[in-house]
Parts: structure tokens; sequence; C-alpha cells
């Protein structure tokens, strides 16, 4: 029930239709019993600012960011977590109670929970992370963070790989594919694989002791992660890191720690919906 009272929150981006997060959130408010909704803005490129601005106007509570605005919306805050300073990129918004408005990164965050989910700490680990975008570089800052021995980044162009391995805080260095059957870890953050049989590599590199994780979410089963089981790996799926992130994000917005059960089960229902 809407009322005058209800909270809003909302993800911009370009485009925007085919985003879970409203799905998500709004499973997270109803099973909280919370007088929030949330809902998508298309928002073309080059015009965060300008959607900040109104957030502050209609006091829209909480923005979740996509692509294209993240580097955007990271310039155009008040204030940065330490992620999004070190990624220049922002993924979510908080309205504070003083009017200014407060830039955070969970996507790292929300990769790391979605590990510890499955009953993997990565301290201490040795990690491959394939890709050097900006899942990647969110996954290498917070694994950083979280206290990894080694990450090895691998990547097709070494300029990315290297500029990316800075965010390791001295615990990364740039790699090759052969690394992967040394590493505890494995993360898939590119996006080979997506609504396709694909797999990143080639699976002979994995071994059984290893944890395999792919931040690829259509398909949650991936030819990485059916490789990795049928060697006895561990595997941990992308649609994990995507209820996690947005975990992370209720709790900065609303104080309140939601559901995370009841977020992956209306993702899970959308995307059978979506897909079959």
């Amino acid at each position: 029930m809407i009322t005058g009272t209800t909270k809003l929150a909302a993800v911009i981006g370009s485009p925007v239709r085919h985003s879970l997060s409203p799905v998500i959130h709004n499973a997270a408010f109803a099973a909280g019993a919370l007088d929030w909704i949330y809902t998508a803005f298309e928002v073309a490129p080059g015009r965060a600012a300008e959607a900040l601005a109104a957030m502050r106007v209609l006091g829209i509570s909480g923005l979740s960011v996509t692509m294209p605005h993240k580097d955007d919306v990271a310039a155009a805050v008040d204030v940065l977590d330490p992620a999004a300073a070190a990624l220049r990129t922002a993924n979510t918004v908080v309205l504070q109670d003083d009017g200014r408005l407060a830039g955070y990164s969970t996507d790292g965050a929300g990769f790391v929970a979605s590990l510890r989910e499955a009953g993997v700490e990565p301290s201490g680990m040795t990690v491959a992370v394939l890709g050097a975008g900006g899942a990647a570089r969110s996954v290498i800052d917070a694994l950083a963070r979280v206290g990894v021995d080694q990450i090895v980044v691998i990547n097709r162009s070494a300029a990315r790989a290297e500029a990316a391995a800075l965010l390791g805080a001295g615990r990364a260095r740039v790699g090759d594919v052969a690394g992967i059957a040394h590493v505890d870890l494995v993360v898939n953050a590119t996006s080979v694989g997506m609504g396709t049989d694909e797999a990143p590599f080639d699976l002979a590199l994995l071994r059984s002791s290893q944890v395999v994780a792919d931040l690829v979410y259509h398909p949650i089963e991936t030819a990485l992660l059916r490789g990795a089981r049928r060697c006895g790996a561990t595997a941990v799926d992308g649609l994990g890191m995507l209820v996690h992130q947005a975990v992370l994000q209720q709790q900065l917005w609303t104080g309140v720690s939601p559901d995370s059960a009841a977020m992956r089960a209306a993702a899970e229902h959308e995307l059978v919906a979506r897909h079959g």
C-alpha cells in the first residue's frame, strides 16, 4: 500500500528495463514489511548529475546505479566510501539526513558475502581473476581488503590488467591462463558464458580442491560452473553477488538487514519467467 509516507528507491541506467533490481528490492521490502517501494528510471548517458539533483529535490531516499552512470555518479556525490573512492565508481547513493549524497560501491563486498554464504572464506587464499572491467576491478579491490594472499589478473589487454592489478594493494599481479591451475579461487569476471554455453578457458585446468566463482547469472548454471562441479570443485554462481550487493544497498538505505533468501527466490523466479 503506497501512501504519502512511502519512501522511494530506484535504479538509474541506460538501458534499464532488463534490470532485476526492482524485483529483488521490492521482494525484500515486502518480506520485511517496510514502507518502501523501488522502481527503475531510464536516464540517458551524461545526465547522471541531473538525476542526482532530482534525487535531492524529490526526496528519493536511495539509488542503485548501473551502466553507464557509475563513474559520473562517483564524481558528482558529496562523499564516497573507501571502495567507491578507490574504484572511482559508485553503484549506490544514499540521501543522508543532512541533505548530502553519499556514494558507495557494494559490488565487491557483495561478492565476498556470496562466497561466505557458500561456506568459503577468501582470506589467505590465492586467487585468479579473469577480466579487468568494472566487475573484475570491484572483486580485486574487495578481495585485497579481506586479506587474500595473492591475486593473479588475467585479461587479453595487458594494459587493462595492469591497471586493475593496481587495485590489489600490492597483492595483485598480471598473469596468464596457465596460472588458473595453481590458485585456490578462480573468478570469472568476464561476460563469457552469458546466454551461451561457452567457458572462458580450458576446463581441464580446474582441480577438485578449488573454489570456482562465475559472476555470470544468466544462465545460473554456466558451462564453467558445470565443469567445476564435474571435477569436484566448489561452485559459486553469480546470482549470489547480485543479491548480496543489493542486501548491502538496503542496509545503507534503511538501516535494516533484508531477507536475502526472499531476494534470491524473487530473482530466480524472474529469470525463469524471462528465459525459461
